[in-house]
């Protein structure tokens, strides 16, 4: 069981990375544009201005939209573009040595908290969801989870063996409850709106 459990990991990673890094780098650059464009002229409308709720405009236009001065799009352009040629190698089956691994655990997680602290600054602070942003909310979290499994099973990172067997046996089950979790929030958090459109 562990042996295929190892086999799957091994095989899928690569292409959860790649997805997830294409997905992030296309959102990245979206909003780098509709950023850009919203600096020229104040009153440009971001394609992604949907509605009351999902709307970029509002994301954009505040103070949790720059990181250390510039905007968090920069930073994920940059994280995207090296998972995105890290995930390549692996496609092609490239064996990549332990401290790389360690440095993809290190992007994934400081990304994977990036997103935890957007997630929670767009709902319950700024009161909307940006639509490029939903996307990285949705693919950074298996990008983290397949990572650190991996790390976990090549013993890259030490974990007792007994935590080790419990998630490599129910990793999907984990992903599942925090998708659960996810969509549980957005649902109570903005009913007032999704229920006017039953």
């Amino acid at each position: 069981m562990k042996r295929s459990a190892k086999f799957s990991i091994e095989r899928v990673l690569p292409y959860i990375l790649l997805v997830g890094s294409i997905v992030g780098l296309i959102a990245a650059l979206a909003l780098t544009y509709d950023k850009i464009q919203v600096l020229h002229d104040i009153n440009y409308k971001p394609s992604c201005n949907l509605n009351p709720v999902l709307s970029c405009g509002s994301v954009m236009k505040s103070t949790q939209a720059n990181l250390l001065g510039m905007p968090n799009t920069i930073f994920g352009l940059m994280g995207f573009s090296a998972l995105l040629t890290l995930s390549a190698l692996l496609v092609m089956r490239v064996k990549l040595p332990r401290p790389v691994w360690l440095g993809i655990q290190a992007g994934v997680t400081a990304g994977l908290g990036f997103v935890i602290y957007l997630f929670f600054q767009g709902v319950f602070r700024i009161h909307a969801i940006c639509p490029f942003c939903f996307l990285i909310w949705m693919t950074m979290p298996p990008m983290f989870w397949y990572v650190t499994l991996y790390n976990f099973q090549q013993e890259y990172i030490w974990v007792p063996a007994k935590l080790r067997g419990f998630v490599l046996r129910h990793h999907g089950d984990i992903m599942l409850s925090w998708y659960l979790v996810f969509f549980g929030i957005l649902l109570q958090r903005f009913w007032y709106y999704w229920s006017t459109l039953l």
